[in-house]
């Protein structure tokens, strides 16, 4: 039987281990901490049964995925709760934008705005299913729904800046721009629209749903998937040479796939990369960085505007246009006064994850690669803005810079949460341009968020890799897949 090696165990690695065990492969999954899910980790980080989600939060892509709608996770003990608002964006006039899960609902909302807001994405709701499954295949792939991906490419091309230019006014705008924000890109670049896009179809679709019990009940019920097909997880088993692998695998390996960073990638494989794959890998970069501020609060936020008590998520980065600057000075290396901050409010969807005068507030905002200062005053004065008094309500909070990030998940290179920046060619091409993404050598395949289509809580990267490996298998002489 054809044996592999996966090393790291996020949504990727856990993707790629079940495609290959339900394809008859024995697979390891060999994960360096003591729990698996990489960023998909729950953590009582203030006080006992307050749930904080160390990482990915929402999962719009998670509940749409091609790969996720292939398995029952059901029975694993997986369930998705649901926010009465998606997305709220707040403003300093006193009004609030809203994304609904219902696109009607969205639009009217929009006011003078609503009939744009439905020509850019009714169309695109309408088949959100299918729109994803194309997105979130490699470029070098053609899209199953090439009209619906064409319609959908039409404004992902261009800058997010341009697009915003069909609105009148600032709600919509803003909610726009907030969604583009999730890239971490400039925003007045071409494709930096492609994430808000997504983004907000999936929301009036499907949704921003979290996972009940914390993030770590996606992991956990992957895991389960895996060793019900005969695969297992071996955590605190940590790879720092390639040639330790066979020993912690219980014997040779045919194919090894890492679910890591490209830096990490570049280290393990040392001379078993050819110098055109190795040169391709170097000249991948790694984008800004997060700040993570982890709060327990005694009372719900004190929201201006009490309809942002009902929503998961909340964007505070004020203007469309105050959001352009944010992250255009993060793209410079500089830290803004009033940097783009997301906010979580999980308990309104999972009451579960809080207790009766504890309440986890999950909140990071986005500062330049390697940041080194405390951005916990910026994120709390962007906090006080739109919820004042908020500061007299913390009572524990836990703070988690760019290198704490990257310490508490080396996936996370300088603090980039999305595993490499989204500029245009890493967008198109990722991690290298190629014909396949994933294969790094005969035996060794990339496998995670680097790879296409990026980041996120889908599975995708892992799959894609996965299928390459099959492939590749099947057309080598020898190779020992089962027919």
């Amino acid at each position: 039987m054809t044996k592999a090696a996966v090393i790291g165990s996020g949504p990727n690695g856990l993707a790629a281990a079940i495609e290959l065990a339900r394809n008859g492969i024995e697979v390891t999954v060999l994960e360096a901490v003591e729990r698996p899910g990489g960023g998909m980790r729950t953590s009582e980080l203030t006080s006992a049964g307050v749930l904080h989600d160390n990482g990915s939060a929402f999962h719009p892509m998670g509940k749409l995925s091609p790969f996720f709608a292939s398995l029952d996770l059901a029975k694993h003990g997986l369930s998705w709760s649901y926010p009465e608002t998606d997305l709220a964006h707040p403003l300093d006039d006193g009004r609030t934008a809203v994304l609904l899960p219902d696109r009607a609902a969205t639009a009217t909302s929009l006011g003078v705005d609503a009939k744009p807001w439905r020509e850019l994405f009714y169309p695109l709701v309408d088949r959100a299913a299918d729109l994803v499954e194309d997105v979130l295949t490699p470029a070098t792939e053609l899209p199953r729904h090439p009209l619906l991906f064409a319609r959908f490419a039409a404004g992902a091309a261009l800058p997010a800046t341009t697009v915003v230019r069909r609105f009148r006014d600032e709600p919509a705008k803003a909610l726009f721009m907030g969604c583009a924000a999730h890239s971490f890109a400039r925003l007045d670049r071409p494709l930096s629209a492609s994430v808000a896009m997504l983004l907000a179809a999936c929301g009036q679709s499907v949704g921003w749903p979290v996972a009940t019990g914390g993030s770590a009940a996606i992991a956990a019920a992957l895991v389960l998937e895996l060793e019900s097909l005969g695969g297992q997880v071996r955590c605190l088993t940590p790879v720092t040479d390639l040639a330790q692998v066979p020993e912690l695998c219980g014997g040779p390996v045919d194919v090894i796939l890492l679910d890591t960073s490209v830096k990490s990638a570049l280290e393990l494989c040392r001379d078993e990369l050819s110098g055109v794959v190795r040169r391709g890998l170097k000249r991948f970069r790694f984008g800004p960085a997060a700040f993570k501020l982890d709060l327990e609060l005694s009372a719900p936020v004190p929201w201006s505007d009490p309809q942002l008590a009902a929503a998961g998520t909340v964007h505070l980065g004020g203007s469309a246009r105050e959001i352009v600057a944010a992250e255009n000075q993060i793209n410079l290396g500089q830290m803004p006064k009033r940097p783009f901050v997301l906010v979580g409010q999980q308990f309104v969807a999972d009451p579960s994850r809080s207790r009766p005068g504890r309440y986890p507030l999950w909140t990071y905002a986005h500062v330049p690669a390697g940041f080194t200062g405390d951005a916990s005053a910026a994120i709390i004065s962007q906090l006080e803005r739109f919820a004042p008094g908020v500061s007299s309500q913390i009572t524990a909070a836990v703070r988690r810079g760019p290198a704490e990030l990257a310490a508490f998940n080396p996936n996370y290179v300088g603090g980039d949460i999305g595993s490499g920046a989204n500029s245009f060619r890493q967008l198109v091409f990722r991690p290298r341009i190629t014909t396949n993404p994933y294969r790094l050598s005969q035996r060794l395949y990339l496998c995670s968020a680097a790879t296409a289509p990026g980041a996120g809580v889908h599975g995708m990267c892992g799959l894609g890799a996965a299928k390459a490996v099959l492939r590749d298998l099947r057309e080598t002489p020898g190779g020992r897949i089962r027919p």
